[in-house]
């Protein structure tokens, strides 16, 4: 935030977030800053950021800081924007301990064993689907695949009708730009519409859901509240919010990364084998995660890294710079699907890691080895371009050509 005193025991960087070059490609700036030592001061955000691996960590998993606003941090909500802070307020990723244990406790039995595994054959099926109609000659694989597919796997996850799934993916997109380095006020209105539009949505969903329960996410929660232990109506709303848009947004950028990345890899198919795959997955989040910067408050005074901060000092976590610290994953600047797995923070730790990282997991697992395998020949035709989407790191466009190896069976 604009107006903080620079850290006086912090070396300063310059980069604008919004630089062509620095938006193609941000790996060099952040072995500058990991040169630099685990914490530096970016000037251009006006805060601490934690560079190496075991910095970022600390500062995640550090009880002393979170995710909430101090009081005096909170933005002026200006009536345009109110149906978005609405949901903001209520949201699990902006909430701490007690609401935050207990909400998030809550929405995580949504998430149990039976509910993935019901979920990998539509992830099949979805993939299949969208396979068979790719089109003949050059397209892009992002339109055609890493955006659908997880539109329409998390629209049936919470049991919603798949011809919702453009509308979804739309309020997602929208929404989710009030967290990108170019918000102006024309993204700021289109956040605030389709806030407001998706809670009343999911109010007549949620009020339906509970005279008709079905076998789904929505269900599953709604059902807890005979034991009273159920979420109200506003955190049932933004947590489901918080799911669809965190699960899209981050499954298409990783999907998209991770399309591009194994294109070209001389060793493809061993990488996709069943025994491998979880390892390769893992490697491509490493390497290219989709949201390279997430934020935490001090609440006291804390040290990190020999650092002390104070009460109101906000330190920007690198994930993207700590997930190519060489010191605990050597020559990181190099993708490698066979390298021994270590922790990476892709989605985060502590608290607040991401809720839907499983789900994330099990689309791409299955999802890439089906896309290779029935388009063995698949090639990037252009250069792709990342979009303008800074902290996020996903492709504008990926244009491919492919000729399906053989029909679905489905």
């Amino acid at each position: 935030m604009a107006g903080l005193r620079p850290h006086p025991d912090l070396p300063m960087v310059s980069q604008d977030p919004r630089d062509p070059a620095f938006i193609q490609n941000p790996y060099p700036f952040y072995r500058k800053l990991r040169a630099l030592g685990p914490l530096v001061w970016w000037t251009e955000y006006d805060r601490a950021m934690a560079t190496t691996q075991a910095a970022v960590s600390t500062v995640l998993r550090h009880p002393g800081m979170g995710r909430e606003v101090p009081p005096d941090r909170r933005p002026q909500v200006t009536p345009p924007l109110e149906p978005f802070y609405a949901v903001e307020r209520h949201s699990l990723l902006e909430l701490e301990p007690p609401q935050h244990t207990r909400i998030r406790r809550i929405a995580m039995q949504g998430f149990g064993r039976a509910s993935l595994a019901r979920m990998a054959p539509e992830v099949s099926r979805i993939s299949d689907a969208l396979i068979d109609a790719f089109p003949s000659g050059p397209f892009d694989v992002l339109e055609a695949y890493a955006r659908p597919l997880p539109a329409l796997v998390v629209t049936r996850f919470f049991g919603l009708a798949d011809d919702m799934a453009a509308q979804l993916q739309a309020w997602s997109n929208d929404m989710v730009a009030m967290y990108q380095a170019r918000r102006n006020p024309e993204i700021e209105h289109a956040a605030g519409v389709a806030a407001a539009e998706f809670r009343d949505f999911l109010a007549e969903v949620i009020s339906e859901r509970r005279k008709k329960p079905g076998d789904d996410f929505l269900s599953e929660i709604l059902s807890l509240e005979s034991k009273g232990v159920g979420l109200s109506s506003d955190e049932l709303i933004s947590t489901v919010i918080l799911l669809l848009n965190a699960g899209h947004e981050a499954t298409v950028h990783s999907l998209g990364n991770a399309v591009a990345r194994l294109a070209d890899h001389p060793d493809r198919g061993l990488v996709l084998e069943p025994g491998q795959i979880e390892g390769t997955v893992e490697e491509c989040l490493r390497f290219d995660p989709p949201l390279h910067m997430f934020s935490r408050y001090v609440y006291k005074p804390v040290d990190i890294e020999g650092v002390t901060f104070h009460a109101g000092d906000e330190i920007g976590c690198l994930l993207a710079s700590a997930s190519r610290d060489d010191a605990v994953w050597p020559d990181g600047d190099r993708f490698d699907p066979l390298r021994a797995r270590r922790q990476h923070l892709a989605f985060g730790s502590g608290i607040h890691v991401c809720i839907g990282a499983s789900l994330a997991r099990l689309e791409m697992q299955i999802a890439l080895p089906i896309l290779f395998a029935r388009c063995p020949g698949l090639k990037v035709t252009e250069p792709p371009q990342f979009a303008d989407a800074y902290h996020f790191h996903g492709y504008e466009r990926l244009v491919v050509e492919v000729r399906p190896a053989n029909p679905s069976s489905t």
